[in-house]
């Protein structure tokens, strides 16, 4: 897809998008910035009409970073009640961070992003006949930093589309420069230390249990303010064409407090930025941040859920209905 194909004005409803506006889903475990929830991944059971909900919170670094992991379910997508949660202990992991749910005919499938023994991000799936029953001692990996030429790989979507699974995930490619391993890891995040740009990657699946890396579908610009990071955290199918809703940042500085940019495709493998120059929306407070935009599709438009930067500095986790169509 070319620059200038496809532009915002062939969604005019999404300017009806006021982040402010959104319902509360979970509020943080204290105040300040670090004190986050959100990363959030939503499934609709349409068999039974259920919504459910990944999330995580998260302290500042100094307190643990991503501390706990949750499953929600909604008769009505807006109102949630927990089912199941993890902890760092569960996964012995520093830190853990947005998850791809996701039904595959009638097994449910969970891919937890969180890092791993040797301090790089890595994705692996929990498996069970409902979300309630997940066990994280029966993990196995799926995507690791070695399987796409890379120092981390994390933030799974998972989606299904005639018959193959599309997994889009945020990775960091190997720098092309010798860089030293202590440098980049030695934090448990290579995200943070601005040796390496946040990419999107792709991954394939016949089955949902081996993978196929595809590789790079959206890297981050030479300039900009979106010349950092370039991770798409959700994709829906909008007028013939894949919208993405993608995190972005000018640097390693905005790093935990990207904002919210918008890319499309036809076929989700090459991505066109439609908002170059400057994010989609932000919160009026704090950082500006709002991040993590998951969205989920619906018969008359969409549901988003999201990360929303507070006066404080810490972030909520929101919900807001579109009717996109």
């Amino acid at each position: 897809m070319n620059e200038g194909q496809v532009t915002p004005r062939h969604w005019p409803h999404l300017n009806s998008f006021d982040p402010t506006a959104g319902k509360v889903v979970r509020a943080p475990l204290g105040s300040g910035p670090g004190w986050w929830v959100g990363a959030p991944s939503a499934c609709r059971d349409d068999a039974t009409g259920t919504t459910y909900l990944y999330y995580r919170y998260r302290k500042p670094r100094e307190l643990g970073r991503g501390v706990e992991c949750r499953l929600a379910a909604s008769a009505d997508g807006v109102r949630f009640e927990d089912i199941w949660s993890a902890g760092k202990a569960d996964l012995n992991t520093q830190s853990m961070e947005k998850a791809g749910l996701f039904k595959l005919g009638d097994r449910w499938l969970l891919y937890l992003s969180f890092v791993g023994e040797d301090g790089r991000w890595r994705i692996e799936l929990a498996e069970a006949d409902r979300p309630e029953a997940f066990d994280t001692r029966q993990l196995r990996p799926v995507l690791t930093p070695d399987d796409c030429d890379a120092e981390g790989v994390k933030d799974p979507a998972v989606y299904e589309i005639a018959g193959r699974l599309y997994m889009i995930v945020s990775y960091a490619p190997n720098p092309r420069r010798e860089t030293d391993a202590q440098a980049m890891h030695s934090t448990g995040d290579v995200y943070n230390t601005g040796l390496l740009k946040s990419h999107t990657g792709l991954a394939t699946s016949d089955d949902g249990h081996n993978w196929q890396w595809e590789g790079d579908i959206l890297t981050p610009p030479d300039e900009g303010w979106d010349s950092y990071c370039t991770r798409i955290g959700s994709v829906v199918r909008c007028a013939g064409v894949w919208l993405g809703h993608y995190d972005g940042s000018a640097s390693v500085a905005e790093n935990y407090e990207e904002r919210a940019g918008l890319c499309a495709s036809l076929d989700l493998r090459s991505w066109q930025r439609l908002t170059t120059a400057g994010p989609w929306v932000v919160s009026p407070h704090a950082s500006g941040s709002v991040r993590y935009v998951e969205a989920l599709a619906e018969p008359q438009g969409v549901v988003l859920y999201y990360e929303f930067a507070l006066p404080d500095g810490s972030h909520d986790l929101r919900v807001q209905r579109l009717p996109l169509w």
